[in-house]
């Protein structure tokens, strides 16, 4: 009778332990051990939808009426009088001068903001003081304030009646003030992101060895942040080249002196050219394409490049 209960006893625990383990071997590879057909519905719903040529075709039409028709029209504009036409208009030498005048204060305010934009970006992520959130807003009025009334206030400022005693109105350093307040934000706000996942840690390790705060700079936290700060200066010569509120007041539009490209293809439109004005703004947006470009072919390098190494 006893070795009858024992032997029954084992074949229960026998069957308790090969029943549960059949059942996962059915259900091995099913996602929480459901049915398959429930999976694979799970599955269906957790894919992403794609909206196919809908989509393609809705951002295409959308890019065509805002940028491409536009582009398209201009380009075609500045053609009417033929090639020699639209050589003629670019390389007038009031044309010329308008470009070297921009192309050189655009060229000074970018490396004028790389320097000031690193700083106020550093201080930003490693000071802590009194008002620094007042701060980090006021780097982003430029882009809410219309640049006209930052052209008015410069004038205010700097003009004939400068309460300060500084008289920058019709000069190239009144472009130069204007110009720099509106391409603030572009150096800070693309450095600013770099340095706050930048790891201390680096740096510690480096001034544990006996390098000093320049060499530290120089050698480990710079390389990390070159690609952010070529692509803000970058961003702010783009803004420069194009810009017409900020210096249509405090610049004097002086020809040959202080006469920025935007308000020579206003003079042209005045004077009822409008060939002449399509032609210089083809060209000078050659030279916003051109700068996007090498900004995106460096952005590229710079991202393949940290793939590698991670």
């Amino acid at each position: 009778m006893t070795t009858w209960l024992t032997a029954a006893t084992l074949a229960a625990a026998a069957d308790d332990t090969v029943v549960p383990m059949r059942r996962a071997q059915r259900d091995v590879g099913r996602p929480w051990g459901g049915s398959p057909r429930r999976s694979r519905r799970a599955t269906r719903r957790r894919a992403p939808r794609h909206t196919g040529g809908l989509g393609v075709g809705l951002v295409t039409l959308w890019l065509s009426v805002i940028v491409l028709l536009p582009l398209a029209a201009l380009t075609v504009t500045s053609f009417e009088e033929g090639l020699s036409g639209f050589v003629a208009a670019v390389t007038a030498p009031s044309a010329l001068a308008a470009l070297q005048v921009t192309l050189l204060v655009s060229a000074g305010v970018a490396l004028l903001s790389a320097v000031s934009g690193t700083l106020l970006a550093w201080v930003l992520v490693r000071d802590d003081f009194r008002g620094k959130r007042v701060v980090n807003a006021l780097i982003d009025l430029p882009f809410a304030l219309p640049t006209i009334v930052a052209s008015i206030v410069m004038l205010s400022l700097y003009g004939p009646s400068s309460p300060i005693g500084l008289h920058l109105n019709a000069t190239r350093w009144g472009l130069v003030v204007a110009l720099a307040f509106v391409t603030l934000p572009f150096v800070v706000r693309s450095v600013q992101p770099v340095l706050m996942e930048t790891e201390r840690e680096v740096e510690e390790a480096a001034a544990s060895l006996g390098a000093s705060n320049a060499v530290t700079f120089r050698r480990v936290v710079l390389p990390t942040l070159a690609p952010a700060i070529l692509s803000g200066t970058g961003l702010a010569f783009a803004r420069a080249v194009g810009e017409y509120g900020s210096v249509v007041l405090i610049g004097g539009n002086v020809p040959r002196e202080t006469q920025m490209v935007s308000q020579y293809i206003q003079q042209q439109i005045e004077i009822d050219r409008p060939v002449n004005a399509a032609a210089v703004s083809v060209a000078l947006m050659a030279v916003a394409f051109v700068t996007l470009l090498i900004l995106r072919l460096v952005a590229g390098r710079s991202q393949r490049h940290e793939e590698q190494s991670s």
